[in-house]
């Protein structure tokens, strides 16, 4: 599967496109204080694991689709004063040859 921001693929030809599809983390509920380095570090965690599992998403999104690309990919994090935060990754899944 090839993903990507751009919305073409050097050497591939675009031949169908399948639909917008989108990943979205589940909620994940932290709290920290940003007063030592450790507290940074997980916060860093929490949102590199919660983007893998949005990516896991919009992967199986795709593939349900039968596309083995993903184009014009943006990724988007949110968060709400009761420290929950998501991330939304956001694509148009295409077949190329």
């Amino acid at each position: 599967m090839i993903l990507t921001t751009t919305d073409s693929i050097e050497g591939h030809k675009i031949e169908n496109y399948l639909g917008i599809i989108t990943g979205v983390s589940t909620n994940i509920k932290t709290s920290f204080s940003f007063k030592t380095e450790k507290n940074k570090s997980l916060y860093q965690n929490f949102i590199n694991e919660a983007k893998e599992e949005a990516f896991q998403y919009l992967k199986t999104n795709a593939t349900n689709l039968n596309a083995n690309a993903v184009v014009g990919i943006t990724i988007d994090i949110e968060t709400s004063p009761n420290s929950y935060f998501f991330v939304s990754i956001t694509g148009t899944a295409v077949k190329v040859v």
